[in-house]
């Protein structure tokens, strides 16, 4: 069986447990202008329309009564550590998905843990009693579904899809509730008379791959009781990346780039606070009218300094024509591997390979120092013309 737990309206949730007066009231949780999207919405904010990555000011209008704070993501983080903490006395095999989400795989947990349910109530009740906050939990044999099954009965619920029960879930779910299956998607499974999962049965695999691709062919096994998904440990974590709405849209290069280097920081700090390294950088642009564009690049060598990360978002960056502004911008690498692990070496040995160690030794230095004294303590100094190297 695979447990999956996710947290009840997290964000605001957090801001009501901190502040006793918010609580019992509508909380939306926000950027700092009115040109931000709402990340979270509390469930007394929702009751009036409010919901995530809904423009700020359409939730102010609907819901005028809110209290809209400013997020802390610090905060945020640390919490999320804490329930991570608690899940992994449950099972070695836990997979963070987001801050406040994760898959379980509780199967041989049964003998020292208890029953999936008492495991269940167990996990929601340690979370209560530690953080102040409640969860809503799905379980089944199958990871998809028990992603489905947590929403199930929110917030605050626990729904179990047993091994018997898997195959009315499947003939009774409307296809778009399945995790992949976007407006497009929809769309054309509509056109086939696709209602539900269970329909997915009756289309051939060669007509799905022809109409939606290769995800056609996932359908056809979800909807045949087959995931061949599994839980992947913190440890094997796949991606590390960051990414900020603007608070003007804008095509001004030399202010985007120092926002690329200021994400370049903060995923390098993370990529050392794991102890990885990673292969593959990509960049993340939305432009005005929400169109979004993406580029990534595999480097000969793992990388896990700021300098490097900056540099690949950088020429990725310079790639880009801006036919209009964008409203966001992201960095982040993928392929990641232990720091320690061995690499071939490269038939020729990159020049600038003692520059990097040294600007590696001083990010750590700075890693240090943060930990010690405290955000923003120490920064990088950076120059206006960015032809010169951000790390000279």
């Amino acid at each position: 069986m695979i447990l999956h737990l996710d947290m009840d309206a997290f964000f605001a949730s957090v801001e009501q447990q901190d502040h006793p007066e918010l609580r019992g009231k509508p909380v939306i949780i926000s950027g700092r202008s009115m040109r931000a999207v709402v990340s979270t919405a509390s469930y007394e904010a929702r009751v009036f329309g409010v919901r995530s990555a809904m423009p700020l000011f359409q939730a102010v209008k609907l819901c005028p009564q809110a209290t809209v704070i400013q997020g802390r993501m610090g905060r945020y983080k640390d919490v999320s550590q804490s329930i991570f903490n608690i899940l992994q006395d449950f099972s070695p095999q836990v997979e963070p998905v987001s801050i406040d989400e994760a898959y379980l795989d509780i199967r041989g947990c049964e003998r020292i843990m208890g029953s999936p349910l008492f495991m269940a109530q167990t996990i929601k009740d340690t979370i209560r009693q530690k953080e102040g906050l409640t969860c809503s939990i799905g379980i089944s044999p199958l990871k998809f579904l028990s992603k489905i099954a947590s929403d199930m009965n929110k917030p605050d619920g626990i729904t179990i899809i047993g091994v018997d029960e898997v195959q009315g879930v499947i003939h009774d779910l409307p296809i778009r509730k399945v995790p992949g299956v976007g407006e497009t998607t929809f769309k054309y499974l509509e056109q086939l008379g696709v209602r539900t999962l269970g329909d997915i049965k009756r289309v051939s695999a060669e007509t799905l791959k022809n109409r939606i691709g290769v995800f056609g062919l996932r359908l056809k096994d979800l909807s045949q009781g087959i995931d061949s998904t599994c839980v992947i440990p913190l440890a094997e974590r796949k991606s590390i990346s960051t990414e900020q709405t603007l608070d003007k849209d804008t095509g001004n290069r030399e202010q985007l780039k120092r926002m690329l280097l200021m994400q370049a920081d903060d995923v390098a700090r993370q990529l050392r606070q794991k102890k990885v390294k990673a292969r593959t950088v990509s960049l993340k642009i939305t432009f005005s009218n929400f169109k979004q564009h993406t580029r990534r690049h595999t480097v000969q060598t793992p990388i896990q300094s700021a300098r490097e990360i900056y540099k690949e978002a950088l020429a990725l960056f310079e790639k880009e024509h801006l036919p209009l502004f964008l409203r966001l911008i992201g960095l982040g690498t993928s392929g990641l591997i232990p720091e320690d692990q061995p690499v071939q070496a490269l038939l020729f040995a990159d020049s600038d390979k003692n520059g990097t160690e040294k600007w590696e030794k001083a990010e750590r230095a700075m890693d240090s120092i943060l930990g010690k004294y405290g955000k923003n303590t120490v920064k990088r100094a950076v120059s206006k013309d960015f032809n010169v190297d951000p790390g000279d």
